[in-house]
């Protein structure tokens, strides 16, 4: 059985002073960084929805099962996200105030984000757009997971597999993200630059951030 030394070193999400002790915390240190950082998770997706190099990965499965079950896309991906709650059960994961609200703002700021953003049309600037917007996402997913308030469907999978395998985040997000777009390439689904980029760095931006976000707290002592 491994010590609390261990246990401490291969903490997937650090305690910070803005984390909240319950799931359904109501208190404006907890909330108001969970509500930024899931608004900042928005526009990334804003960003590199903009680029018009590719969709996201799990837009790309939703692509596919849509085309294979003659659904929409809307539908496919609601019924991909119950699909990936199920998943949370062995892994005895909680739904808390973050997962509800990831649903909500980060689709708020998506629309708003495409609304006011101009979409480029040189290479370099949707290359920029691209890769700006991974790293917006990949920093609002480290910050509001802090939160510990509860993560969002594709976010607790992957939280969930770190804790259950002992796993680094780089390592289960990039193999969650390049899994299912091989998935739905496979079904159907419009791969682009930006599916590729965002597979294989995703995860790494957000084990990155937790990496500084946990020095942060250990040298304040939180």
């Amino acid at each position: 059985m491994p010590n609390k030394r261990c246990q401490k070193q291969f903490q997937v999400l650090p305690k910070t002073k803005w984390s909240a002790n319950q799931l359904w915390e109501l208190k404006l240190r907890s909330l108001l960084p969970l509500c930024l950082s899931l608004v900042l998770f928005g526009i990334g997706e804003g960003f590199l929805l903009l680029s018009n190099f590719g969709s996201a990965p799990w837009t790309i499965l939703s692509q596919g099962v849509a085309l294979q079950a003659n659904i929409s896309v809307g539908f496919a991906s609601f019924l991909i996200s119950c699909l990936v709650m199920l998943s949370w059960i062995p892994l005895r994961l909680k739904i808390g105030l973050g997962t509800v609200l990831n649903i909500v703002l980060i689709a708020v700021a998506l629309d708003i984000s495409t609304a006011l953003l101009t979409p480029p049309d040189v290479f370099v600037s949707r290359l920029f757009y691209a890769v700006f917007g991974i790293v917006l996402m990949g920093i609002g997913s480290a910050f509001y997971l802090t939160c510990h308030m509860g993560a969002g469907p594709r976010d607790g999978l992957m939280v969930g597999l770190c804790h259950r395998f002992k796993l680094h985040v780089g390592v289960v997000r990039t193999a969650m993200e390049s899994s299912v777009v091989i998935i739905g390439f496979l079904l159907g689904g419009t791969l682009g630059l930006a599916t590729l980029l965002f597979a294989f760095s995703i995860g790494w931006v957000i084990q990155a951030t937790l990496y500084l976000l946990r020095r942060y707290s250990l040298k304040n002592k939180f």
